[in-house]
């Protein structure tokens, strides 16, 4: 059984104790349970547990999993659906983003309501006498751990230079200036957690040093610091271990890592965050948008539609290779829209494709996991979202089956499942330490490292087939041999390490952060050439706006701004970043 922290949330009414409140900005009203009552085992065990709720916050624009900031904006996908639901969207997608924007406003609640439970659970851990000093380490150095993620969370969107605030924090209204950056003090917290974490959880699902090693790296590979990241990552892939006790490793099967039912048992899953389908649990109410529509799983809402530019990008060369300098660019799509009585796509199969193609996207006339081919209307609407379908976090039919995926899992209308989502994974971790090896030029130990990941997508258990066993569609896939220009030309083998994160992480909410930290000017080219190719097939592109490449953050709320007023000599105490003033 996987430790499930969902049930605490209801508690979580009760924690306002009259300390600044969670959503750092309002004062809430006093709880009926004091902090006092609170200071012993069984309170601190509640606020913990509560902490890592936060986890599962149920705002769209909040969600862990990042499908609009990281996954959307990065160009894995457009919103979706139809023009005038969730409108705040249509201006994010097209990179006219405004300070007001309601998904940017639940990402700074979210991520302070949580650093503000984990400093809470902090100072009455601080004060409680009757719990042994080792179970007060391992207890911070979660706390912790949840800190320095709650942090990654809004750094990463909003960039470094916002709010830091600890356990010394006791006033009920704190005011801080956003002029310091804070990848320090993030990076000391999960240092201290590193130290204080044991190497295997007491329960599956807490966190644990190996997920706290992962995402120290994570952090530092953001930030920028590639020396410090890369012994870490060595560590981790070569020493490290699963909550289970497993030895880290790619799993053959790579629908294991989305599947309720084989949640916590992947070789390849570093901190999975915690889904459950009980009637407290919230089932990841903060993807319940991204299903597809009517009769697809989930019936609602068709948002999260993968763009044209990333279903192409999977095609291949004739030697079953990613086209590194975007050639797809200017070859046929690999699906066009051709509305009919039964479909609105048709797939040409002369042009070979990387089998993740169907494995991260859901396409006409593919079988869509264990559903079977898709229906007509899983689209909601073809001119505003194109054509395809988010395929990797729906839920199969086998779990419906199993109660693990339905359609009104959460306030009685959204969809939603109990698969739990890797936040931290090896994939992810074996593709940052190639970029560590390529950037101290060992290109060999690079590409090997891209290569197992190819393997691994090659193995038959990973090709889509049809009813009677033959492939679904014109797969082919090999990996680097030791001839190619990546084995000696760094700049080559940059670009076969990023093309191969693109394809592997595909829709998984990272795109952004990665064009975000490949640097201002990178980002600024690759998400140009999106909209200029999207534009062909998506009519609302044609009225995008050319991100600049200044912007390698989203502005900071503007109600977040206003409402934390100015010091006493006249200076905010939120100043928005220079490139989006």
């Amino acid at each position: 059984m996987k430790h499930k922290f969902l049930a605490i949330i209801g508690f979580s009414a009760l924690l306002t104790l009259g300390s600044c409140g969670e959503d750092f900005l309002y004062i809430p009203p006093q709880g009926s349970i004091d902090q006092e009552a609170l200071t012993n085992e069984q309170g601190v065990e509640l606020l913990v547990n509560n902490a890592y709720a936060v986890l599962t916050a149920k705002e769209w624009g909040a969600s862990l999993f990042n499908w609009a900031q990281g996954g959307m904006y990065g160009g894995d996908a457009n919103k979706g659906s139809d023009p005038g639901d969730q409108s705040v969207l249509n201006e994010m997608e097209i990179y006219n983003t405004m300070p007001t924007n309601s998904y940017l406003g639940d990402k700074w609640k979210v991520t302070y309501r949580g650093v503000r439970r984990v400093n809470l659970a902090l100072q009455v851990l601080a004060n409680a006498e009757d719990i042994s000093e080792a179970k007060k380490a391992i207890r911070k150095g979660e706390l912790l751990f949840l800190r320095s993620l709650y942090y990654f969370e809004s750094l990463k969107v909003f960039g470094s230079y916002i709010i830091y605030f600890d356990e010394s924090e006791l006033g009920n209204d704190p005011k801080y200036h956003n002029d310091k950056d804070v990848y320090p003090n993030v990076l000391a917290d999960i240092q201290v957690a590193i130290d204080n974490l044991p190497a295997k959880p007491e329960d599956v699902g807490r966190t644990y040093k190996w997920a706290a090693i992962a995402l120290k790296a994570k952090i530092l590979m953001q930030q920028g610091n590639m020396a410090e990241a890369k012994p870490l990552l060595a560590d981790l892939l070569a020493n490290g271990q699963t909550a289970n006790g497993k030895k880290y490793a790619l799993a053959d099967n790579m629908s294991d890592n989305w599947d309720a039912l084989k949640d916590n048992t992947s070789p390849e899953s570093i901190f999975e965050i915690q889904f459950s389908s009980d009637a407290n649990g919230n089932a990841n109410s903060g993807l319940a948008l991204c299903y597809p529509h009517n009769s697809g799983p989930g019936g609602c809402c068709g948002f999260y539609q993968p763009s044209y530019e990333l279903v192409n990008s999977y095609q291949v060369d004739a030697n079953g290779l990613p086209y590194l300098n975007n050639e797809y660019r200017t070859k046929p799509t690999v699906t066009k829209r051709e509305d009919s009585d039964e479909s609105i796509s048709v797939n040409d199969p002369s042009i070979a494709v990387d089998p993740r193609l169907d494995f991260a996207v859901g396409r006409y006339d593919i079988p869509y996991k264990d559903w079977g081919y898709p229906a007509k209307d899983w689209v909601r609407n073809p001119v505003n979202g194109g054509v395809f379908l988010p395929r990797k976090h729906v839920y199969t039919k086998a779990m419906a089956d199993a109660d693990l995926g339905r359609a009104s899992f959460y306030d009685g209308w959204a969809p939603g499942s109990a698969m739990n989502i890797q936040y931290l994974s090896v994939r992810d971790a074996m593709l940052l330490y190639a970029e560590c090896l390529a950037n101290d030029g060992d290109l060999k130990g690079a590409m090997e490292l891209v290569n197992q990941i190819r393997k691994r997508a090659s193995l038959e258990v990973n090709v889509v087939k049809k009813e009677d066993g033959t492939p679904a569609a014109n797969y082919k896939i090999a990996e680097y041999p030791a001839s190619h220009a990546a084995f000696s030309d760094k700049a080559t083998c940059v670009k076969a390490i990023r093309m191969e994160r693109k394809l592997e992480l595909a829709m998984e909410g990272q795109r952004a952060f990665d064009l975000f930290r490949w640097g201002g000017d990178y980002m600024a080219q690759e998400l140009h050439a999106y909209v200029d190719y999207e534009k062909q097939y998506i009519p609302k592109f044609a009225g995008a706006s050319k991100l600049s490449s200044a912007r390698t953050m989203f502005p900071i709320p503007d109600g977040e701004i206003q409402t934390m007023g100015n010091d006493e000599s006249g200076k905010p105490y939120l100043v928005q970043p220079d490139p989006w003033k």
